[in-house]
């Protein structure tokens, strides 16, 4: 198993129910999964993983992540495909808002052996993530969203700090505005043609203090897919705000998989 005794120590063997998560009957008979590629969001880049990368590297899994250019889906897609070709497999696929439509349409490659979202958006074949959010109202962010003439989604300063990541540090908060990379209208709207966890093992990590994705969103992706899910009171952001308990659910599907 890869949790190690630290990790049980720290996080308990009964918190958010790893230990059964982690659990199998028998041996494991599922070659370990070597390479997690991470996916980000809109309004974000590469270096959203910053606090994740070290501790799945200090496990000594090989970790990519990617930088998308959120021109299009088809185009995010391609740069993640790519990633998994030049990956050594099995590859986890880990992605956090936006990144979620495109592992879900990305992830159907026979390396990938499981998808982990991290409030991400998950369509079915034919859905944009703006199909998804459409029903819900309007998240807070939104309004401190300003689209370019060019189409492309900035979110405003305001928004990063007080919708974004409000449990994050000013400072990070302020760097984050600086780095992100702003979202194509395209993208927003493109149609999944592809839904890779219909047929892929999922997890979902719900962030229960959201003000980018609707929670009742999340809460219903995640349901819909079957997904095995925890919820952390957390902004958008889990994976900063919270990177210890990302990082243990993580290696509780990676466990998963290994006994499957």
């Amino acid at each position: 198993m890869r949790m190690s005794v630290l990790t049980k120590i720290v996080f308990g063997t009964s918190l958010f129910g790893f230990a059964s998560l982690a659990a199998g009957g028998g041996s494991a008979s599922a070659a370990p999964v070597k390479t997690i590629i991470l996916v980000h969001g809109a309004w974000a880049d590469g270096s959203s993983w910053s606090k994740l990368i070290p501790l799945l590297q200090h496990k000594g899994l090989n970790v990519v992540a990617v930088q998308l250019p959120m021109t299009s889906l088809a185009a995010d897609a391609a740069v993640t495909k790519r990633a998994i070709e030049n990956a050594e497999g099995p590859v986890l696929l880990v992605a956090h808002s936006y990144g979620g439509s495109v592992i879900t349409e990305a992830g159907d490659d026979p390396k990938v052996v499981g998808l982990v979202y991290v409030a991400g958006s998950a369509p079915d074949a034919g859905e944009s993530f703006a199909d998804l959010i459409k029903p819900y109202p309007p998240a807070p962010a939104l309004g401190n969203a300003k689209q370019d003439a060019n189409g492309f989604f900035y979110l405003t300063e305001k928004g990063m700090s007080e919708d974004f990541a409000p449990d994050l540090p000013a400072v990070e908060s302020s760097v984050m505005t600086s780095a992100q990379g702003p979202l194509s209208i395209t993208a927003f709207t493109d149609k999944n043609t592809h839904a890779a966890w219909r047929s892929k093992p999922s997890w979902y990590i719900i962030a229960g203090n959201d003000r980018v994705i609707p929670v009742d969103l999340e809460k219903a992706m995640a349901a819909r897919m079957k997904a095995t899910t925890i919820t952390i009171a957390s902004s958008h952001v889990i994976m900063l705000a919270h990177p210890n308990e990302v990082f243990a659910f993580i290696i509780s599907a990676l466990d998963r998989l290994e006994s499957r």
